[in-house]
C-alpha cells in the first residue's frame, strides 16, 4: 500500500515537472509572437496594407518564392526519387552535400552563391560572356530561395517514397513495363502527402529566406528586396509597416503549418 501510494505521489511529481517544462516552452515562443500582433493597433492595419513599399515586398516575395519552389519541385522530386529507390557507391556523401543548405549558417550560404555566380565567381567567366548579370536582380532571390528550401522538399519526397509498399511497386512494373509511367501513375499518387508537404514547406522557407538573399542578392527596394528584407529595413524607418509584414509572415508560416500537420495526420491515419 505505502509503495503505491509513494508511486501515485512520485507520477504527480513528474506530471506537475513535464507541465511546467511543456508551459514554459510554450510561452518561450507563443509571447514573442504574441508581442508582435499587440505592438500594431487593429485600425492601422488596413492604413499599413496600403503602404507601396509593404505591396511590393508582398507582390516580389511572392513570385520569387512560387517560381523557386515550382524550380525545387521539379529537381528535388525526381532526385528524392532516385535516392530513395538505387544504391550507388558515394550515395551518403551525396545525400550529405544535397542536405548541407539545411544546415548551413544563412551568410555562408550567400557567400557560397556569391563566389558561385558573381561576375567574378567560378561561374562568372561564362556568365559575363552570355551577358549575364545574377546578383542584384530578381534571379539572385530566386536562386538563393531555390538552394536553402528545396531541400525541404528533397527530404519529404524521399522520405514519402522510401515508404512505399514495394510490393504495389513490383506488381505495377510487371503490369506496365514502364518505369516512367509506374511514377506517373502510382509512385507519385502514393507519396502525394508527403511531397504536398514539403512543397508547401519549401515554398514557406523560400518566403522567408533572409540571410542568403542579402548576402547574394542584395536589398534593393523593388528588385531583390523580399519581405524578410523589408523588415530589416522597415523596422529602422517605419516600424509599423516592419511589424505588419511581419505578423503577414506569421500567418502564412501558422498557416502553412496547420496544413501540413493536417495533411499528416490523415496520411498515417489511412496507414492504421
Amino acid at each position: 500500500m505505502k509503495r503505491t501510494i509513494a508511486s501515485s505521489f512520485a507520477n504527480k511529481i513528474i506530471l506537475v515537472i513535464l507541465a511546467f517544462i511543456v508551459l514554459t516552452y510554450f510561452f518561450l515562443v507563443a509571447l514573442p509572437l504574441a508581442a508582435v500582433f499587440l505592438r500594431i493597433q487593429p485600425n492601422q492595419i488596413i492604413e499599413q496594407l496600403q503602404n507601396s513599399q509593404i505591396i511590393t515586398a508582398i507582390k516580389l516575395s511572392l513570385y520569387t518564392s512560387a517560381i523557386a519552389t515550382f524550380l525545387a519541385f521539379v529537381l528535388a522530386v525526381p532526385t528524392g526519387y532516385f535516392m530513395a529507390t538505387r544504391r550507388f557507391p558515394g550515395k551518403a556523401i551525396i545525400d550529405t552535400i544535397i542536405d548541407l543548405p539545411i544546415v548551413l549558417p544563412p551568410a555562408v550560404a550567400g557567400v557560397a552563391l556569391l563566389f558561385a555566380f558573381a561576375p567574378r565567381g567560378l561561374l562568372g567567366p561564362t556568365l559575363n560572356f552570355l551577358g549575364l548579370t545574377i546578383p542584384g536582380y530578381p534571379v539572385a532571390v530566386v536562386i538563393a530561395e531555390t538552394f536553402v528550401a528545396s531541400p525541404f522538399l528533397l527530404r519529404s519526397a524521399k522520405t514519402g517514397f522510401e515508404s512505399m509498399d514495394q510490393d504495389v511497386i513490383n506488381s505495377a512494373k510487371i503490369l506496365s513495363g514502364s518505369r516512367l509511367r509506374v511514377f506517373f501513375t502510382v509512385s507519385l499518387p502514393l507519396t502525394f502527402r508527403a511531397i504536398l508537404s514539403g512543397t508547401m514547406m519549401t515554398w514557406a522557407r523560400a518566403m522567408g529566406e533572409f540571410g542568403a538573399t542579402l548576402m547574394f542578392a542584395g536589398n534593393l527596394p523593388g528588385i531583390t528586396q523580399t519581405m524578410p528584407l523589408a523588415i530589416y529595413t522597415l523596422l529602422y524607418s517605419d516600424p509599423l509597416a516592419g511589424v505588419m509584414l511581419s505578423i503577414i509572415l506569421i500567418v502564412i508560416s501558422f498557416s502553412i503549418l496547420i496544413i501540413i500537420k493536417l495533411l499528416e495526420q490523415k496520411r498515417f491515419g489511412r496507414k492504421k
